[in-house]
């Protein structure tokens, strides 16, 4: 199946009402804040909504790897553990809770009594390559990139 990872690049300011309130339902508050969804026709309604505030891509196992190992939190801000995954997803490692992700066993924002739903990234390594303001078919940062979002999301781990 496919996971999406969405990335919240633009800010707050003059943003409105309806694109705030999207964004608030896939908990993207805050610039560089990361989620983790499983593609379905709603979440692209709501994609189409925001899409001039975000980016989004399909996430391969290697970077969802690394994104749950260096920037997974559990609630009150404790990195995650393999005893942690043991004990809140009854997984014995990282490779296997990723392949229950990616086969739709579990969804990652259904355990956030657990674990924080959002990944809090950094700003990228280099800097922007392109404009924060446009498409990222029209030489932008925005909007949908495919499978280019793993090379993004390793410059914001």
């Amino acid at each position: 199946m496919v996971l999406y990872a969405i990335v919240r690049i633009r800010g707050t300011v003059d943003i409105p009402r309806d694109v705030e309130y999207a964004l608030r339902l896939l908990r993207l508050v805050r610039p560089f804040h990361t989620v983790i969804y499983s593609k379905s026709p709603s979440l692209d309604g709501v994609l189409e909504v925001v899409k001039d505030w975000i980016t989004w891509g399909e996430i391969d196992k290697e970077v969802l790897k690394m994104l749950i190992t260096k920037r997974g939190r559990l609630v009150g801000g404790r990195p995650i553990s393999d005893e942690d995954i043991k004990k809140i997803f009854g997984m014995n490692s990282v490779n296997e809770l990723v392949d229950a992700l990616y086969e739709e066993r579990i969804q990652w924002h259904h355990y956030d009594r657990y674990v924080k739903p959002i990944f809090r990234l950094h700003p990228p390594t280099g800097g922007f390559k392109r404009s924060t303001k446009k498409p990222y078919g029209s030489g932008g940062e925005l909007g949908y990139r495919g499978h280019e979002i793993n090379s993004f999301l390793t410059r914001l781990i």
